[in-house]
């Protein structure tokens, strides 16, 4: 059974930073890539971050770019993303999500971040 956990949100002053974490269980980490999400109330959920299984290549989002920083530790079965310099624009439920073979998304429970003074 696949499980992921996040954890590492929480309020924040503009301008601020935040650590996310995501657990991953029930897949072999290293060969899945693995994306952060992220949804506003009354918004879309959006793709922030991403990086791959074999490489570790990344992508972001340009409204993230220079900001946040996707990483992952394949010995520990964990994703991260850094989040500096914070915005209130950045308010949102973050989520955790990989994808198999056959296209079965997987998503965590998410965390929420909310930016404000």
């Amino acid at each position: 059974q696949v499980r992921l956990v996040e954890s590492g949100g929480g309020l924040v002053q503009p301008g601020g930073s935040l650590r996310l974490s995501c657990a991953a269980s029930g897949i072999t980490f290293r060969n899945y890539p693995m994306r952060w999400y992220r949804q506003a109330p009354g918004k879309e959920r959006e793709l922030v971050a991403s990086i791959t299984s074999a490489f570790g290549g990344t992508n972001y989002a340009d409204s993230v770019k220079g900001r946040f920083t996707i990483s992952r530790d394949n010995a520990k079965n964990t994703l991260y993303l850094q989040m500096n310099s914070l915005k209130p624009e950045d308010t949102a439920v973050y989520y955790c999500n990989t994808r198999n073979v056959l296209n079965n998304d997987y998503w965590g429970q998410g965390t929420q971040v909310t930016v404000s003074s």
